[in-house]
C-alpha cells in the first residue's frame, strides 16, 4: 500500500477549493458511479484535485505538479508516486467526472447592474471555438484529427472546444468538446439549452437553419455574421433600410417552408468591406440596427476569454500532456473548471473594489492562485476568505479605475500562418442607406 493512502485525502487545491469543494468532488463521483475499488492505490477524491492541478501547472511534469499539491505536507513530499501511477489513477477517473463538475460549475455570474453583460435585459453571450494541441499519437489522430496539407498532416492533431461565454465575466456558461475534423456549428447546437433569455452573438462560421431553429427554439435570441450568400434575397424592406430575407438548407427552394425568416442588417467599417449580421430581433424600434451593429464585437470577449486559457493558464504554445484521447477530453474539461473558478474569483474581487472584472488582471490572480496550492494555506473556508481579501489588496496595484481602452489596434501580418490581415482594426460604423424604389 502507497504511503499516500488516507493522507492524501487532506491534500487540497488552493482557492479552487471555495468552489471545488471536497463535498463537491464526492458528489461528483457518486453521481459518475466512480469508486475506489483497487485497495492501495491513488483514491478518486484526490486524482480529482490532481487532475485539476494539471490544468493549473500546464508547463510542469507530473512530479512537479505532485510537489506543488504536496510539497507543504511533510507525510506526502517525501514519497512522491511515479508518473506511470498518475496515469492509471487518471484513466480510472476518466473525463467523465471533470465535464460533470464543469457541469456543477459553469453559468453566467454578471451581476444585474453590470452594463456590459446586458442589452435591453438580455443577457449577452458568445458562442466560438478554439483549438488546443495535442501529442500527435495514432490514437489521438485517429480521434480528433488535425491540419492537413496536400495530403499529409501538418502539425499536431487538435482538440477542439466550442463555448458559450457570457461577454460582461469572460464565465463559460457551457461548453462542447469535439476533434478538429468536426464542425463548430454541430458543438455549438449542443449549447442551445443553456442560452434560453440571452442574446447570443456569432461568427460567419455558425449561420445555419439547424443551429438558428435550435437557439431560438428555446427562447435565446440571435446577432450573428454571415457571408453574402446567405439570406441574400430580400422579402420586405424595413424603414430603417434592414430587411428581412429567408435563410435556407442547401438546395430548398426561397419559399421553402424549412427556412427561417431573419433580418438582415448590412453596415460598413471605415469604409471598407459590408458587413451582414442576421438576427431575429426584426422590429427596427424596438431593436434599431445602429445599437445591434455596435453590440457585435462584443462577441470579441469569446477570444479574450480563450486568450487567458490558451497564452495565459496553458501556456503559449503548449501541448497538452495525454497521447489517450479520453485523457485528452479529461484535460480539456479540466482546464474550463480551472478557468471557471478563476473567473469566480476576479467576480468576488470586482464586487470587493466596485470596478468592472475585464480591469482585474486574469494574469495576477492565476500567479496567486498557483501559489495558494504550493503553500496549501487555504484549506478551510475561512482560510480562503481570508486569502481573498488579501489578494484583493495584493492585486489592486492592478486595477485600472480609468475608462477601458477601445478594442483597437493596427494588426500587422506577424507570422505566415495570421489568421490577421495588414489592415487597420474596424473604427466606424456606417449603416447602408435605405433603398429607395
Amino acid at each position: 500500500m502507497h504511503p499516500w493512502v488516507g493522507i492524501s485525502d487532506h491534500v487540497r487545491l488552493g482557492v479552487v477549493t471555495r468552489w471545488v469543494t471536497p463535498e463537491l468532488v464526492g458528489e461528483v463521483l457518486e453521481k459518475c458511479g466512480v469508486r475506489d475499488k483497487k485497495s492501495g492505490a491513488l483514491p478518486a477524491g484526490f486524482m480529482v484535485y490532481f487532475t485539476l492541478a494539471l490544468a493549473l501547472f500546464q508547463q510542469d511534469s507530473y512530479d512537479d505538479v505532485a510537489e506543488q499539491l504536496v510539497g507543504s505536507i511533510p507525510e506526502l513530499g517525501e514519497s512522491i508516486p511515479n508518473k506511470s501511477s498518475f496515469t492509471r489513477a487518471r484513466r480510472r477517473l476518466g473525463p467523465q467526472v471533470l465535464e460533470t463538475m464543469f457541469r456543477e460549475l459553469a453559468g453566467p455570474l454578471a451581476p444585474v447592474g453590470l452594463k456590459s453583460a446586458f442589452y435591453r435585459e438580455m443577457r449577452l453571450a458568445a458562442v466560438d471555438g478554439f483549438v488546443l494541441d495535442v501529442p500527435d499519437t495514432t490514437a489521438n489522430r485517429a480521434a480528433f484529427g488535425g491540419p492537413v496539407k496536400n495530403g499529409q498532416p501538418a502539425g499536431f492533431p487538435q482538440v477542439r472546444g466550442v463555448t458559450l461565454t457570457e461577454c460582461g465575466t469572460h464565465a463559460q456558461i457551457d461548453a462542447a468538446v469535439g476533434g478538429f475534423n468536426g464542425g463548430e456549428p454541430e458543438l455549438a447546437i449542443k449549447m442551445a439549452d443553456a442560452a434560453a433569455g440571452m442574446l447570443v452573438i456569432m461568427d460567419r462560421g455558425f449561420p445555419g437553419v439547424a443551429l438558428w431553429k435550435a437557439y431560438t427554439g428555446t427562447g435565446a435570441h440571435l446577432l450573428i455574421r454571415a457571408r453574402s450568400s446567405v439570406a441574400a434575397r430580400p422579402v420586405k424592406y424595413l424603414p430603417d433600410g434592414t430587411y428581412l430575407a429567408r435563410m435556407n438548407l442547401a438546395g430548398q427552394k426561397g419559399a421553402h417552408p424549412g427556412g427561417v425568416l431573419v433580418r438582415v442588417i448590412e453596415y460598413r467599417v471605415d469604409d471598407g468591406e459590408v458587413v451582414r449580421l442576421l438576427t431575429d430581433l426584426v422590429d427596427p424600434v424596438a431593436y434599431p440596427a445602429a445599437e445591434l451593429a455596435g453590440l457585435y464585437h462584443s462577441r470579441w470577449e469569446a477570444e479574450s476569454a480563450f486568450r487567458q486559457i490558451k497564452t495565459f493558464q496553458r501556456g503559449p504554445a503548449e501541448v497538452l500532456r495525454s497521447g489517450d484521447p479520453d485523457l485528452v477530453r479529461q484535460e480539456v474539461w479540466a482546464h474550463l473548471v480551472v478557468h471557471h473558478c478563476l473567473t469566480q474569483v476576479i467576480i468576488a474581487l470586482a464586487d470587493d473594489t466596485g470596478i468592472p472584472p475585464d480591469r482585474v488582471s486574469f494574469v495576477k490572480v492565476l500567479k496567486h492562485a498557483r501559489r495558494s496550492v504550493v503553500r496549501q494555506c487555504t484549506d478551510t473556508p475561512t482560510k480562503i476568505k481570508e486569502f481573498l481579501v488579501v489578494l484583493a489588496a495584493k492585486v489592486r496595484r492592478k486595477l485600472d479605475n480609468g475608462a477601458r481602452r477601445l478594442r483597437e489596434a493596427d494588426r500587422h501580418l506577424k507570422r505566415p500562418d495570421s489568421k490577421y490581415s495588414s489592415k487597420l482594426s474596424y473604427r466606424i460604423i456606417t449603416l447602408q442607406p435605405v433603398i429607395v424604389r
